[in-house]
């Protein structure tokens, strides 16, 4: 069976939460194969090799680099590279649909002259090749295609693929990446803001609430936090929320903001504008909540609520906090 090689990104020394669903993905197209680069000093082969062969990883590569940690994508994109040498039959490569992951996973298509497809929402195995499901056009249209030449390299959009990959062995093997003279861009210092909120991250979350316009203004957005809290949910919102300053710009979800795919979507007085719905239809389950009848949200909502959000949803809140008391 070939390899299928998968970039597993650190955060602060912790596999990131995409891992489990990049191997999962993987095991349905060969045999999973992550690719991790650590500092020198960092010790964590055996650990991450235990780690990720419970995840799926039937062989981890480690790349050890000087300052990999300050260093943008480069020493991933050699590890990546040096892995697919190392293997010898690779049928693809799978990186997370993360900024990184898709500079990483672009600059590799290059290096190894193969295909590379970003933001996929499925992949599958048919005919002795590799099809990729996307979104295109706004998500009006959702498409199917080969990967064409060469070794694949696809970006996966999170909570698209269901499911696990079986437990592995985890064989550790380190590879060298110290030949690599790519240039790189190094960080020489950081500056990170203080998360204010316990709430999951937008890109990530199983559960994402966002209201729209219909809130009215910023103080009565707070019944979506309200609601999101209650579910232990992320928050987002629609371009016309942020624009009247109901929210920060960074709960925009949508084609000028952050594409999500949860496994619940509860869309709070947002009419459901094409660029909107582009960055959230491929959620596994849609809820609406509107008054009008006629709101384009509705023709992608798997369950709709016709009504005063302002009346439904502290019921819908009172019903939760009972459930979960």
């Amino acid at each position: 069976m070939t390899q299928v090689l998968v970039l597993v990104e650190l955060v602060d020394g912790a596999l990131d939460s995409s891992t489990p669903e990049l191997l999962a993905a993987a095991a349905q197209l060969g045999e999973p194969a992550a690719v991790v680069v650590v500092e020198p000093a960092a010790a964590l082969a055996a650990e991450l090799g235990a780690e990720l062969g419970a995840l799926g990883a039937g062989i981890v590569f480690v790349a050890s680099r000087e300052g990999a940690g300050s260093q943008l994508v480069t020493p991933q994109v050699a590890a990546l590279e040096a892995a697919v040498a190392a293997s010898g039959d690779v049928s693809a490569v799978i990186v997370s649909n993360s900024t990184d992951g898709r500079e990483a996973g672009a600059r590799l298509a290059i290096r190894i002259d193969g295909a590379y497809q970003s933001d996929a929402v499925g992949i599958a195995a048919a005919d002795g090749g590799i099809v990729v499901t996307q979104q295109a056009f706004g998500g009006s249209y959702t498409v199917t295609a080969g990967t064409g030449r060469g070794i694949p390299v696809i970006s996966l959009r999170p909570h698209s693929i269901e499911g696990a990959a079986p437990a592995a062995a985890g064989t550790v093997r380190e590879i060298d990446i110290s030949g690599d003279t790519a240039v790189t861009t190094e960080i020489t210092a950081r500056h990170e803001q203080t998360q204010v909120s316990e709430r999951p991250s937008l890109q990530t979350a199983d559960i994402v609430v966002s209201g729209g316009r219909g809130l009215g203004s910023k103080e009565k957005f707070e019944l979506v936090e309200q609601l999101a809290d209650s579910l232990g949910a992320a928050v987002g919102a629609s371009r016309a929320a942020v624009d009247a300053g109901y929210c920060d710009h960074n709960m925009q979800v949508g084609q000028t903001g952050v594409t999500v795919s949860p496994n619940l979507y509860i869309a709070l007085g947002i009419s459901g504008a094409i660029q909107h719905r582009a960055g959230m239809q491929s959620a596994k389950t849609i809820i609406a909540i509107n008054r009008d009848a006629d709101s384009p949200i509705f023709e992608v909502a798997d369950f709709g609520v016709v009504g005063d959000l302002f009346t439904v949803v502290p019921q819908l809140i009172d019903a939760v906090n009972a459930r979960r008391g």
